[in-house]
Order: structure tokens, then sequence, then C-alpha cells
């Protein structure tokens, strides 16, 4: 049956079946699931194989394993049971396998030498542990034996033998003196690895009594020591003469002196030795020679390298170390002794053998029944290790039989298992180094699924990195995983998601979307389980605004920002590296919320800091770079070379350039000899050279200084160099800037510019003078002066030219032939004026002027040009004399012409001519008289309109300041304004220019008229001034108007020629028109109210309301009104609370109407009635727009009752662009506004923008008097009562005076 069921050990049908098998199950270590799973047992500790016990302890052997059921134990001692119950010493560990065995009470150590083995078993298998050899570690005292002192001749070699005693461990040996100090080790005296001391050659100061060797045994913490050995050394001058004179030095030495021997290898001996060593273990060779000099040790191996890495000299390259040794490293070993006589070697042939290692261990197995499986063991060694398998620690062969396992060499192969194949199987690999035993369990389980990881276990990940969902699972046979999402999900599967065999679901690039409840089911053929597991993706941590690279200057301050979005549901925490390390611990370094700081930067602050942000689920980090940049250090050493008369070589070495590039170094020099002190500049080089040759300059000890340059600024200056005086010589220039320049008439001022003193290039500087008459055959004059920078040349014909030059010399001599330059003798006032003038006059206000050039001989001087003296004699207009101030005008050069602009019309002015030179001016020309023809003149002085009565005013004007000719009359225009500020007819009336006042009669009462007025010659019409005045409202309130009225003025008052009164009449000022906003009115409501007002002044302006809570001491609130409206709405008040109100308007400086006080309606509890629903608001409405239609109709018919009167047929004959136009449709008003308003008149207007008068025009302008008059006006400018309608009597210029209101100002009222 057995051989029915065998299969031939091939090995194409062995891979042919592995191919085949199914993969064993993984048992999770899990410790619920591993308490609950039945499990053969497994070794889990134990000691170790060559187990050297303290023979003064107890000995304690390891056993521990684990299993379930829990093993029990059992132990062999040298082959043979163990039975501790017969031992009273022995005892075992409770639920363990350790046996205790107490020497320490009496048991001897020694007794209990042996190979121990341990078996842990329980119903599913028998594990064993290794052979464990015990042995009592010994440390032996070393035989006594007689030591003979040691007498050495100098230069001789020496080895002192230690030998020491044979111990248990072996024993580390060392050498000391009595003093228990090591005796100090060289290249000529060093420790062999057996222990032996060696000497290559011997010297005086090794003598000594005290060599002692000593033996440490760990084990038993003792130290063994050898009997002291005497060393005493023998010089050649120690000898007595008859040792010397019977032993040649050959007999002692051999053929070379004392001093000198060639290399002698003390250990190994011969020529050659071998060595094996074991796999993995280290491997030590040693050469030890003699010889003087002392011989220097070199390692090779031969045909090949020593290995990197792993090789080492120790004991002064005596010995050679390689770790960890491998097969690789067999060879052959050459240590090569040298010294200056020659070389010794010695070859150590290397044999690496190996005890057994593994290839393959064999791994547990878990099968479920009806699995296929196999257990492989594989080693090597060398030599090639034997494998022996056994069963529950039995040989296999002896082993109960198991139908599903079949042994083939290295691998059991289990096939179709069942529960009761499990077993532990023990794998041996043995050669004649050493063993290797290894467990292996068949564990064959029928187990439905079991789901290990929690239940709604919570995952959070970043958006965008994957997710990992476990699904940590167990069961035989092996369960199949399946992955939903939701409740009620279908199965995942795609490219988006992997599935790994530990159940693990991974997402590789989670979303938002990804969020949720996945579900994962294990299923095999004995059942089927399910666990739940939650979702969270978060949105990733990001630094939005990251550090920057900074470049800060030492002591300054800088910031690093780090500015951080994250998820709403994690919590960052932000750290600050600097070189990735901590922040240094000062309190420079401020760290804020989403920056560091640090204060006063110094050099040490220079590095990379890190923003560092972590949370729970991510870190993200980034970096910038701080360099901290200074000023250069100062150059130092610096050294003069090459020293020659006029040239020199400086070198220096840079200072630190502080992290900002040198760009630059300036080289100064001082001037010991001449200006002791003072540093001047001579030369600079780039940044990138360290040396310079210099030019020098005779006469001079120098000494310089190099200050270097980076962007941030200059250094401070090196230390001086030494001093270098050159040799005197020549003066290599002369002076500059020769000049010769006479101060009077008769002299010439020669002066120069005086050399320096390193220019004088020696002692006794002096300046050699010379001069000559221009183009005159004289000799040269010459003079020697002493170092100064002036001679005058007295007794010099006036203004000739001279030849000039200056000569530097010194002791030494001359210096080269000076350049010659021109100059002059002194000048003296021209002689003769200008001629033939002549004037031109171009128009009232320029004249040209001509005259002749003077001789040139008779300027006496160099030319610098002419001067015009002008001045007004009289104004042809006026008779009066007034101061004469003379103007002067100076043409340069040659010229003979000039305009004179800026003259006065119609006046009568003087002028002469004269020359200028460098002395000063020349005679005058005879004066000549010119005058100016007229000219238009100025605006009148002022304009003032008093005596307003009901159809009269009054106006009285001063005469122009400037008449500019003469005055032929004045020109009156004046036109109505209506309540509308739309502009009437414009009338003109002239008056002559006698006259000073006039009565204007017949105009309308309670009107507003605008006056234009200005003066006129012969040449044309000057400036005008304007005026606004208003006739007085009747006092009966019953005076209708004349025909005509409606146009602003009565038509008889151009029937006839008007009435002027050339009396002064009594003066009034009239109340003047400014801007003002009055009849601030309120509508409120429960929570807003719309406020209303009426304005006058000048178009376009901006309003704002003002408001607040009566009665309180808080701020107004503002609100601005949008455009140029006269309603605006308060929203957001509170009901049933009293507010007071203002209207301002912007730009006008202290502009407001007076306060107001309202108050809104108390908070209705129930819903209000709609007034617009009630039938009385209705039929008020109805009335109201009845009422307007009709006053709409009488204005209309009143508008259109005037025709055309005989100024506006004028006007319409001699079109005037100044004069405002009526419409062309129905000779309506024009609108009254400031665009129009201002048009210029002929020759221009002073009218302001403003609508007032400057006061150099009219010192009774309207404005001027703001609200000094008591009075007020209303729209139409009357002095008024209220708008409502509430008759009110104030006082206007004495009079009393009241009128009810037109239907128009009862409308506006209204509205």
């Amino acid at each position: 049956m057995m051989k029915k069921r065998s299969i031939p050990a091939s090995k194409a049908s062995l891979v042919l079946f592995l191919c085949q098998m199914i993969s064993a199950l993984d048992v999770p270590l899990d410790s619920k699931l591993l308490e609950e799973l039945l499990q053969p047992p497994t070794i889990t500790r134990q000691s170790p194989k060559d187990y050297i016990v303290d023979p003064r302890e107890n000995i304690v052997i390891q056993c521990e394993a684990k299993g379930k059921p829990p093993p029990s134990f059992s132990w062999t001692r040298n082959g043979t049971h163990f039975d501790i119950d017969k031992d009273a010493q022995v005892t075992m560990k409770p639920n363990s396998g350790t046996l205790v065995i107490n020497i320490m009470n009496g048991g001897k150590a020694e007794a209990y030498e042996g190979i121990y083995q341990c078996t842990a078993r329980n119903e599913r298998g028998a594990a064993i542990s290794n052979n464990i050899v015990v042995r009592p570690s010994r440390s032996p005292l070393w035989t006594k034996e007689r030591l003979e002192p040691n007498q050495v001749r100098e230069g001789d070699s020496l080895v002192l033998h230690c030998r020491p005693p044979v111990g248990l461990p072996p024993p580390i040996i060392f050498w000391m003196d009595n003093a228990f100090q090591r005796l100090p080790q060289s290249e000529r005296v060093s420790q062999g690895l057996n222990g032996d001391l060696y000497f290559s050659n011997v010297q005086p100061e090794d003598t000594r009594e005290d060599y002692i060797c000593y033996a440490r045994f760990n084990h038993t913490q003792t130290i063994q020591q050898k009997q002291p050995i005497s060393v005493k050394v023998f010089s050649m001058d120690s000898l007595n003469d008859t040792i010397a004179a019977n032993l040649s030095d050959t007999d002692i030495y051999g053929a070379k002196p004392v001093t000198q021997r060639q290399p002698v290898l003390l250990t190994p001996t011969g020529s050659t030795s071998t060595k094996v060593e074991l796999r993995g273990n280290v491997l030590l060779l040693e050469c030890i020679a003699a010889g003087i000099p002392t011989p220097v040790i070199r390692w090779i191996k031969e045909g090949g390298e020593l290995p990197a890495n792993r090789t080492f000299f120790e004991n002064f390259k005596k010995t050679l170390k390689i770790i960890d040794v491998s097969e690789a490293d067999s060879g052959n070993y050459k240590c090569i002794a040298r010294n200056t006589l020659g070389s010794a070697h010695h070859v150590i042939s290397v044999t690496v053998k190996a005890a057994p290692y593994w290839i393959t261990a064999p791994r547990n197995l878990v099968l479920s029944p009806g699995e296929d499986g196999t257990l492989i063991c594989r080693a090597n060694g060398n030599p090639k290790p034997n494998i022996n398998w056994l069963a529950n620690g039995v040989p296999i062969a002896i082993a109960p039989e198991d139908p599903s396992r079949r042994v083939d060499g290295d691998t059991i192969i289990f096939s179709h298992v069942q529960e009761r194949s499990s077993s532990v199987y023990q794998c041996n690999a043995s050669n004649e180094y050493g063993y290797l035993l290894a467990n292996a369990f068949v564990n064959v389980l029928a187990e439905p699924p079991r789901i290990l990881t929690p239940a709604n276990k919570l995952y959070q990940v970043i958006a965008d990195s994957p997710a990992l969902l476990d699904c940590a699972y167990f069961g035989s046979p092996k369960p199949e995983i399946e992955w939903f999402k939701g409740v009620k999900g279908s199965t995942l599967h795609g490219n988006e998601y992997v599935f790994h065999d530990n159940g693990t679901l991974e997402i590789p690039v989670a979303q938002k979307d990804s969020t949720g409840t996945y579900t994962c089911v294990a299923r095999n053929e004995l059942g089927k389980i399910q666990n739940e597991v939650q979702l969270e993706v978060k949105d990733p941590t990001v630094i939005i605004k990251q550090p920057e690279y900074k470049v800060i200057q030492r002591y300054g301050q800088v910031s690093f920002e780090c500015i951080i979005k994250h998820d709403s549901t994690l919590l960052p925490a932000v750290i600050w590296l600097k070189d990735h390390d901590e922040l240094p611990d000062d309190e420079r370094f401020l760290v804020g919320k989403d920056n560091l700081t640090i204060m006063n930067v110094t050099d040490k602050d220079d590095g990379t800091y890190t923003c560092i942000v972590n949370t729970t689920l991510d870190s993200v980090s980034a970096s910038a770079v701080l360099t901290v940049v200074a000023r250069p250090n100062p150059p130092f050493d610096l050294e003069l070379t090459g020293q020659l008369e006029r040239s020199i070589e400086l070198s220096w070495i840079p200072g630190d350039e502080n992290n900002s590039p040198i760009t630059n170094f300036v080289i100064e020099y001082e001037d010991g000899l001449h200006e002791p002190g003072v540093w001047h500049y001579q030369t600079e080089v780039p940044g990138t050279q360290t040396t310079v040759q210099l030019k020098l300059s005779p006469y001079v000890n120098y000494s310089f200084r190099v200050i270097a340059v980076n962007e941030i600024g200059r250094s401070q200056p090196s230390e001086p160099s030494e001093q270098y005086l050159t040799k005197s010589a020549n003066p290599d220039e002369n002076p500059s800037n020769v000049q010769g320049i006479g101060s009077e008439p008769d002299n010439l001022v020669i002066t120069w510019k005086s050399l320096k003193g390193f220019q004088s290039n020696g002692p006794g500087l002096q300046y050699k003078v010379s001069w000559r008459q221009k183009d005159v055959d004289d000799e040269w004059t010459s003079v020697i002066v002493a170092n100064v920078s002036k001679y005058i040349v007295s007794g010099t014909p006036t203004f000739v030219p001279y030849e000039i030059k200056v000569q530097a010399l010194n002791d030494l001599g001359y210096a080269p032939e000076p350049s010659e330059v021109i100059g002059h003798s002194g000048e003296d006032l021209p002689m003769v004026a200008p001629g033939n003038v002549q004037v031109h006059v171009i128009n009232s206000t320029l004249a040209k002027v001509h005259w002749d050039p003077v001789p040139v001989k008779t300027v006496r001087g160099h030319l610098q040009g002419y001067k015009v003296y002008y001045w007004k004699i009289q104004s042809l207009s006026r008779r009066s004399r007034r101061h004469v101030e003379k103007k002067i005008l100076t043409f340069r050069g040659n010229k003979t012409f000039g305009m004179l602009p800026g003259l006065e019309p119609y006046s009568s002015y003087k002028l002469n001519v004269r020359v200028v030179n460098g002395k000063g001016e020349g005679p005058a020309s005879p004066d000549k008289v010119f005058k100016t023809p007229e000219g238009v003149p100025s605006s009148p002085s002022f304009l003032k309109i008093t005596n307003p009565t009901l159809d009269s005013l009054t106006l009285e004007w001063g005469s122009p300041t400037h008449p500019n000719g003469v005055l032929t009359s004045y020109i009156l225009k004046f036109q109505p304004i209506n309540n509308t500020h739309e502009l009437g007819p414009l009338v003109e009336i002239r008056i002559p220019a006698n006259e000073s006042s006039l009565i204007l009669k017949n105009l309308n009462y309670s009107t507003r008229y605008k006056f234009y007025f200005n003066a006129q010659t012969s040449v044309g019409s000057g400036s005008q001034i304007t005026e606004e005045a208003v006739t007085i409202m009747d006092e009966a309130g019953i005076l209708h108007p004349a025909v005509g009225a409606g146009k602003g003025y009565s038509e008889t008052l151009f029937a006839a020629s008007p009435v002027m009164h050339t009396v002064r009449p009594t003066f009034y000022k009239v109340q003047p028109l400014y801007p003002r906003i009055r009849n601030v009115t309120t509508a409120a409501a429960e929570t807003y109210a719309n406020i209303s007002w009426e304005y006058e002044g000048p178009d376009h302006v901006n309003f704002y309301v003002e408001y607040g809570v009566a009665g309180s001491k808080e701020d107004w609130k503002k609100e601005i009104v949008n455009g140029s409206r006269s309603f605006f709405v308060l929203k957001g008040l509170t009901p049933g609370t009293a507010y007071k109100v203002r209207v301002g308007a912007e730009g006008l400086s202290g502009f407001r109407s007076s306060e107001d006080v309202f108050e809104t309606g108390p908070a209705m509890a129930s819903r209000q009635v709609d007034i617009a629903t009630q039938g009385w608001f209705i039929g008020l409405m109805c009335a109201v727009a009845l009422l307007i239609l009709i006053l709409l109709i009488v204005c209309f018919i009143r508008r259109n009752k005037g025709g055309k009167y005989p100024v506006k047929e004028k006007e319409d004959a001699h079109a005037d662009p100044e004069i405002q136009p009526m419409k062309e449709d129905d000779g309506t008003f024009g609108e009254y506004s400031d665009a129009e308003d201002h048009k210029p008149l002929k020759k221009g207007s002073r009218t302001p923008s403003d609508r007032t008068v400057k006061k150099e025009d009219s010192d009774d302008s309207l404005v001027d008097y703001g609200e000094g008059v008591n009075g007020q006006f209303n729209e139409d400018g009357s002095f008024i009562g209220q708008y409502s309608g509430k008759k009110e009597k104030e006082p206007a210029e004495g009079n009393e005076s009241s009128e009810a209101p037109s239907p128009v100002n009862a409308m506006n009222s209204f509205v």
C-alpha cells in the first residue's frame, strides 16, 4: 500500500509538485486568537550551546516554550533521561522547563558538567532544544617556577614569556609593574597575541625588576599574577677592559655594530605558517620583528587586495585584523618587516572553514485539512553539512509513520494533511565545526473565519494620499475577502482599489468623496463574518505663505512668515527649527502665530530656518535661508615689497567679508612729512585683488592703509603699513590755475594754485614768476618768490595784455618749462556814453530802445554790456506827481538794442544808456523822453448800492485806480433775478465820466437785481465790477406792480431818461446774499424720518445730514446726501425717541442750518392702517393736485403777458456775447447759474466764481456783510415771515414790512 503511494524522487516531479501546492496559512500574532487556537510547542528561549557557568553560583539552564495546550517539559543529560525528582539540588521553574541547580547550598558545579537537552511536548507534538554543554569556569594559579634574571646587551631582542595557566574560558593577559601601572608599549616593545612581551631591541631604560604578567578570568572576576621578571641591560661602556680584550665585537654582535641590525622575525618563526579560521569570526595575524632601527611592519595579500571596510591594523601594525571573514578571505597573507638595513618577511596561509549556516531554515506550517505543504531545510558549511530530520524529537526514520508525509533530502513534502498530521519537526545540519538545530511545526487546523480588526474602527487620511483599511482575518481554510462601500453597496473592484493578501483594502489616492463606511466580509466553507470600518478624508495641510530667503544686516530685524491652511477638524502645531535643530533659547527669537521674528540679528543667527507644521495625519515644512551681512572686517597684514624710487608694491590679507562679497579695496596714504595724520585717497582695486603697484612721489614719507568695501558699506581702515620715505627730486609739475588780473588801473596781480607738500618733490619749494607785455618786443621780467600764491606787478598801463608764466623749483632744481597764459592789467571806468539813443513805442506797455556802441578803446576793460535806466515822469491823465523810481535793464555783451516791458499806459518816461565793464559803469547818455499811448482803464475802485426803497436803488462808485487814459463814460448793465435764479433781460445805461452816483427809479418791489459796472476810455472798456441788491417789500402789502412788472422792472423807467442825482444821498447797507440752508422740516415715522430743506447759494453743492439723540452729548452722526437733492430719509431710528437734526453743505466751512428737533412714533403692537387706502387722504390729494394745476396756469399766463422791450430789441439787433441770452421762443428768462453768470464781459470780468466781489474791486460787497443785518430774505429776496403762513414781523432798515405769501411760496411751503 505504501509503495503504491510513493512518488519517485526525481527533481522534475518535485518541482511540478511544489508548483501545484497551496500556500500555508499565516497565523496573525493576535493574543486572543493565539489563546484559542491549538498549536504545537515552540521553543522560545534556551541557554547557549557552550554554557560556561560560575562555579560559585547556582546553575540556571533555560528552556522556555509556548503552545496550546501549554507544553510539558523533560530533560536528558549526556543522552539519557535526567530525572530531576531524584536530585534534591535540581528544581524546574513552574510553567517552564528552566532548570535551577542549587550550588550555593553545598552542591558542586563539577558534578553537573555534561550535555543537556530540553523537550517541550503537548498533544500536537514535541520541540527540542540545542545540546547545551554545561561547564564550570576555571581560573587556576600559576605553577611555581624559579625565574632567573634576564641580562641582555643593549640592542639585543628579548621575549618575556607569560605562559598563563589554562583556564575556562582563556584569560585576558596584560603586563604591569609593582605599582599596578600598565607598562608602556610602542613599535619597539609590544605584547603578542599569546601574551608574551616582545622587545625588538632593548635599551638601557628597559632595565627594571618588576615586569609582571597578569591573567584576568572574567567569569570568576579574578586576576592571577605571575612572579616578577627582572631585566638588566648592559651597554658596551659598562664592560671591563678584560672582557673587552677577550671578546671581539664579532663574537658578541656579529658583523654589524650594535647600532644597526637587519630585521629578524621573532614570531612567527620560519618563512611560512598556516592558519585556520571559521567563517564569521575575526581573523588575527601577527608578525613581530627584531632589528635596529626598529622595523616597520607592512601587510599584503598575495594575488589580491585586503578587504576594504573590514581590515584593521592593531598593535602598531604588527597585528592584521579582518572581521567577519568568509571563504573569499582564504589565501596567503605576507607580513614584511623593514628597516634601513633590509627586510624580512613571513607568509601565512589562511584557510577559512565554516560551521553550518542557514540558507533556508524550516518555517512553521499552518494547514487546513486536505491541503498540501512543504518543510525545507537548507544549510551550507565547509565541509558541507549533513541534513537529518527528526519528528517530535525522534529520528524520522524510526518515528511513527504518517501517510501524508514524505522526506526528500532536505525537504519534507506533505499532501492532503489531516488534523492528526500535526507534529513538530527538527532539522539538524552538522559538520566537524558545529551543528544547527531548528524546530518547525505542522499545525493542521479547521477554523471558521475570524476578523481581528476592531469593529467601526476609524481611519483618517489626507486627501490625495493612500488610505489603508485593515481587515486582519484568520480562518482555516484561508477565507476569501470581499469589500463593500456603504451598507448596501456593491463589491469594490477596479483599478482604483488595491486588495492585499492580508485583507487590507488600499485606496491609492483617497479623495473627499472616498469618505464613508466600508464593509469587509470574510468567508470560507466553515462560515462567514463581516466588519465595518469608517474612513474620513481630510483636507491636506498647506503652507500658503512660505518663508522666503532673507538677507539682513547685522543688528537688524527679520521676520519669516509661515501662513498655513488646514482642515478645520485638525489642530496644527507649528515648530520652527534652525539648521534642523531647536531654536536657540534666546529672547530675541519671537515665535508668533504665523511668523518668526528675530530681533537684533547677529552673525550666529545665520542659517536655515524651517517651519514645520504637524497634525495628527500629516506634516509639511518649508525652509528659508537667512544670510546675515555686514560691512567687511578690515584687511590686515599689510606688507610693502619691491621698493623703488617712484613705485612700491603693497599687499594685504582681506578680512572676513561677512556674507557680502568685497567689491573693491580703497588704498589711502598718509604723508608723515608734510601732512601727518591726514589720509588721502590713492587708488582702488577690485575685490579679487590683494596686491597693487603704487606710484610714488619724491620726498614723501608714505604710510598706507586699506579699506574693504562691499554692498553694505566700508570696513574700518586697516592698521597702517610701515613707513617708506622716497628720495628728493626736481618738481614734476608747475602751479595750476595761473591768472593775471589787475586790481587797480596801474597794476597786474598774478595768482596761481600752489603745489601741495608732496608735489614739491623736495625741500626749499619756491616759484619763478615771469611776465612781459603782449605784442610788444619786451624781454621777460622774472622774480623768484617763496612758497606763496600771489605776486603784484605795479606801474602797468591800464588794461593791456600780458604773457605770464609761473615755474616751480626746489633745492634740487627747476620743474619743466611752464606754459604761458594771457592776463590783463587793471581796468578803469569807461570813458564815453553810448550815442544816438532812439526809442520806438510799440504799444501802451512796451517800447524798444536803440543805441550806437562805444569805441572799444574807450571801454578800458572787458566789455560786459549796456545798462538802460528808465523812469516814469508823470501820468498824463493826472496832475499829481509821485516818487520817481528808476528801473534798470542790463543787456549783456555788445548788444545795441533792447525791449522795455511793463510800462504804464498814457504816461511820460525818461531813459538813458550806459556802457559797463569789469570796473563799473561809464557816463550816461543824454536823457531821452518818450510817451506811452492810452489803454483801457482798470475796474472802478468800488460800487455801492444803498437806500433800497420799493422801486428805487442808489448806486455809488469810485473812479478806476488806473484810468490809463481819459475816461469817456461809465457803462452800467443790470438785470432782475427771479425766485428760481433765472436772469431777466439785461439793461445797459451809459453814464458821463464825471458822475459818481446814480438813483435808479421805477424798479419792481421785492426784486433782486444784478449790476455790472465798468469804465471806458477812447481805447475801450475796462474790467467790470458786479454787485447785487434787492428792493424792499410793499409795507401795505397792496402795492401792485406796474405793467410789465413781471419782467423785473417798470417800462416807465425807460420811457424817458432815468433820473440821475449828483447829490450824495444817505447810504444804507443792503442785506447781502450768501449761501444758506433754511426751513429744515421733518416728517417722522416709527423707525425713519424724511428730512427736507431749502437752499440758496451756488449750484453743485453736496449736502450732508447730521443727527443725534436730543439732549445727548454723543457725537453727531453724519449721512452724505447723494447728489444735490434737498431731501433725505434717515433710517434705522429708535421708535419713541426725540432726535436733533441739521443740514450742512460740503466744502463750505461752518455752513449749516439751524437745529431742528423731531420725535419718532411709538412702536405699535398691532398692524397699522395703510393711510393710502383711507378716503380722506385720497380726497385731500385730489384737491392738492387741482390747486397745483391752477397755480401752474396762473404762472404761465403771467410769464407770457410781457412782449419784447426796447432793450430786448436792441440786444437782438446788436447781439453781444457777454449778455445772458434769453430763450428764443418766448423771451423767458435764461437759467441763473454759475456757468452763465461768469461768462466774461468785454475786456474781461473780475466777478469770482462764488458770486462775490474781490476786495480791491468793491469794498461794499454783499458777501462782506455776512449775517450782520437783522432781517431775513425769503427766496425772492424780500423780508419775510415764515413760509408756513404764520405772520411774523421783523425790522428791516428801520421799517416794518409784511406780506402774505405768494401762491408760489405757498406751494413751496406746502411741499
